[in-house]
């Protein structure tokens, strides 16, 4: 029988168990990447903008893991703001085969079109009432099957407790805005969206519907009230053109509320009021240019809310962002102009979506965002 060199064996190992780890690393593991984002902002509403030219400031860092191992994996993403942080997204999977896959954990709610309804940095109108990259903590199912593409989730409540403002998505708030006491919480909500994606030569189109319903928690009464939306919304792409379509309602129902005309939401550090029950369009066209070095991508945004509540005086909310976003190598930059009417986030005094207006303007404002990737 021939011997082995026992001396040999032992050098060798090593080696080979590091290949066989090397290859089970390019199927499966974790990726870390990550985000810094600056941004400069000018208010034309603004005195003291004008007056310095504008803001120029840290606005982000992020940091990412995603991987699998076998047919479970992993991802999430934790953001740094300028004294706050939050968790985005944080979630385990389980792919139960091609077709099927398991979200459990803190991750997107499948509500209206997918991803998102807006180009720009600025998010669309549905962003601001809840309706556009949210997240909450429960479980959903992700199906997909040729041009079907179905998702079904249960989630328990957000992310995070209702007190808190320091929070990436937007959720229900408790607590005094303006003078109101609110005392909600989001609890036991049901989601399903189904999409159909058409096919053609030089691009497609993604037609859809959502539907949302849940609970409404008033901390203070033990009662509970509830909410829902519905959406139908359709992303066309044709040969670097892009257009965007949704419309949707929705309704806050809280019980024993102060003033069942508006609801108090929270996101980005900051809480505001909003109509309790509306209706919000979005209107969004893209083109997108291919260069040597990168992409540009011109982009007009449209946005409005229109209040459906028992308060005659409630008026509707304009957004329009209109810009361009630059993608070159690692960095990604979006500039933006922004006009908005009666709007949160937009106008100087109108600090809320759909109540009545102060003032009847149109403000303005410019922003440029640039994030570098690794």
């Amino acid at each position: 029988m021939k011997k082995f060199n026992v001396s040999l064996v032992a050098a060798l190992l090593p080696l080979a168990l590091a290949g066989v780890a090397q290859a089970q690393e390019q199927e499966d593991g974790i990726d870390v990447s990550g985000t810094v984002r600056v941004n400069y902002a000018y208010k034309d509403y603004s005195e003291s903008s004008k007056d310095k030219g504008g803001d120029f400031a840290f606005d982000m860092a992020a940091i990412k893991f995603n991987g699998k191992l076998g047919e479970w994996g992993l991802a999430s993403e934790y953001r740094f703001f300028d004294g706050w942080q939050a968790l985005r997204y944080g979630y385990g999977f389980y792919d139960l085969n091609p077709e099927w896959q398991i979200q459990f954990g803190v991750n997107q709610v499948p509500f209206g079109n997918p991803g998102f309804i807006s180009n720009s940095f600025w998010f669309g109108v549905p962003y601001y009432l809840g309706f556009e990259d949210d997240y909450d903590l429960g479980v959903k199912g992700v199906y997909s099957s040729g041009a079907w593409g179905t998702e079904m989730a249960f989630y328990k409540n957000a992310e995070y407790g209702a007190g808190r403002t320091d929070r990436y998505s937007t959720d229900l708030y408790s607590g005094v805005v303006n003078g109101t006491e609110y005392n909600n919480e989001e609890t036991n909500q049901l989601n399903l969206r189904q999409t159909y994606e058409m096919s053609y030569e030089g691009g497609r189109t993604l037609f859809g519907a959502s539907v949302e319903y849940g609970q409404i928690y008033n901390n203070k009464t033990g009662n509970n009230g509830d909410r829902y939306a519905v959406a139908i919304h359709m992303d066309s792409s044709y040969k670097g053109w892009n257009l965007q379509l949704q419309a949707m309602q929705y309704e806050y129902d809280a019980a024993d509320a102060v003033d069942s005309n508006k609801i108090a939401v929270a996101a980005y550090n900051w809480q505001y009021e909003i109509a309790a029950k509306a209706q919000a369009y979005s209107v969004n066209l893209a083109k997108t240019i291919a260069t040597d070095w990168g992409s540009l991508k011109f982009y007009n945004d449209f946005g409005m809310v229109t209040p459906d509540v028992a308060d005659d005086g409630y008026d509707t909310s304009y957004q329009n962002v209109t810009g361009c976003a630059i993608a070159a190598g690692a960095t990604y930059t979006m500039v933006d102009f922004i006009v908005g009417k009666n709007m949160y986030a937009s106008t100087r005094d109108n600090g809320h979506v759909g109540l009545p207006e102060v003032g009847d303007s149109w403000d303005k404002r410019i922003n440029i965002n640039f994030g570098y990737y690794f």
